[in-house]
Parts: C-alpha cells; sequence; structure tokens
C-alpha cells in the first residue's frame, strides 16, 4: 500500500495527494482520489472516489500526503480524522516519513486553532462556540474555498435554516453573530459577540482568536443575527 502511496504523494506534489486503503477480494490495495480542493495545503476527497472504493470493497484508513511540511497531523487532520471515524496515515514528502492518527475524541480549541477551509474556518468556529458554550448544533453546510468570488451566498442563504433571524446592530448582546464582508461581494466571514466590544472569529490565514470589535470590523459587518434560543452570556 504504502509504496503505491507515496509514488502518488511525489505525482501530485506541491498540491496535497489523498487516497484511502480499500480492502478488494482479502488484499489491502491503495485506492488513489482525486483532490478537488483549490489550494495546494488542504485536500478534499472526491465524493465519487470513495463511493467507487466503497462499492469496490471495504474502505479501512484514508491516506494523504504533506509536501512541504512535516507528517506530524495538523488540527485539521485530527478533526477531519474524527468526522471520518477512520484511521489516517499521512506521509510527510520532504522527510520521507509516515505518521499515523486515529479518532481518539479530538476537539479543537476555539482559540489558537489552525486555518483550513471547510473544517476549521470562521463559520466551524461558530459552530464550535455554540456547541460548546450553548449546547446548540448548528448545521454544517457544504463549502468550496473561496465560494464567496463565484456566486456563493452562503451566510445570507442559510442563517435562517441555522436557526438566527437578523436583529438591530444597537440591540447586539453577548452571543449573537456578526456577518461581515471582507474582500468579497457578499458576506464571507463570521463572528460571535462575547460582550465589552470583544468577539471570538477565525481570519484566514491566521489562529482563531478573542478580538477588539474595532472600527475596522464594524465597517465591514452587513448583519447582526441572533438565535432563536439566544441566552445572554453578559
Amino acid at each position: 500500500m504504502k509504496p503505491a502511496a507515496v509514488e502518488h504523494a511525489l505525482r501530485d506534489a506541491p498540491r496535497e495527494s489523498c487516497g484511502l486503503v480499500v480492502i478488494v477480494k482479502g488484499r489491502e490495495r491503495y485506492w488513489p482520489c482525486r483532490n478537488l480542493a483549490v489550494g495546494t495545503d488542504q485536500f478534499v476527497l472526491d465524493p465519487v472516489d470513495y463511493a467507487a472504493a466503497d462499492d469496490a470493497g471495504d474502505i479501512m484508513a484514508v491516506v494523504h500526503s504533506h509536501p512541504s511540511t512535516p507528517a506530524e497531523p495538523s488540527q485539521a487532520d485530527r478533526v477531519s480524522c474524527e468526522a471520518s471515524g477512520l484511521p489516517w496515515h499521512v506521509y510527510g514528502v520532504q522527510e520521507q516519513r509516515w505518521a499515523y492518527l486515529e479518532p481518539t475524541g479530538y476537539q479543537a480549541p476555539l482559540v489558537g486553532r489552525e486555518w483550513s477551509h471547510g473544517v476549521l474556518d470562521c463559520y466551524s468556529l461558530i459552530r464550535d462556540w455554540f456547541r460548546i458554550e450553548r449546547g446548540l448544533a448548528l448545521p454544517n453546510f457544504d463549502r468550496r474555498d473561496e465560494w464567496w468570488l463565484t456566486g456563493g451566498n452562503l451566510y445570507l442563504e442559510n442563517f435562517k435554516a441555522a436557526g438566527f433571524t437578523e436583529i438591530d446592530p444597537a440591540d447586539m448582546q453577548p452571543g449573537d453573530g456578526i456577518l461581515m464582508r471582507v474582500m468579497s461581494p457578499v458576506p464571507n466571514h463570521g463572528a460571535v459577540y462575547l460582550g465589552d466590544n470583544k468577539i471570538i472569529h477565525h481570519v484566514q490565514g491566521r489562529l482563531s482568536c478573542r478580538d477588539n470589535y474595532t472600527e475596522f470590523w464594524r465597517q465591514r459587518t452587513t448583519q447582526v443575527v441572533r438565535h432563536e434560543n439566544h441566552r445572554s452570556i453578559g
């Protein structure tokens, strides 16, 4: 399995390669899959390829490469491993080393999490904050990287389905959501208001953090929304 996965990793570099370990007719096989991610530092395994592997045999593990970083699993790898329910193998191309992880109940911290679109991003932080702080399970929405530049409008299309209604910003209270536009024609960034002019959010390419709700962010705010099960923490 590993020689075939290494060959795939070298062929796809500098993009991350991804594939599956599948038992087909009693033999372990590496099943290469297409990476649908926009950038080079993450992977989105093609669901069509996953379905084909599932039809062919029993999927036993996920495999992907780190072309320019160590094999050590990232926070996004650990979160995605938990979601998959499968063991993961990670190959570090430059160091020619393998790393292994499996589901253990890992949860990324609210503050200090690394950025990975669709896995650890601004909406992931909002979902996790409401789950941890309010015991609410917000729906997840499939989102491709840079969806806001290709006709998408995910925040405005889905905030009502997630249980939120728009409110007057003058009435903003701790626990309300803030939608913003950052170099985008539509709202593409979100935060949770914590009170005392503080927010918690995750900006692309940075670590998640608690931040001041400064004039910079106020000027980019398009809507303030409140969940139907609102409970102020002020």
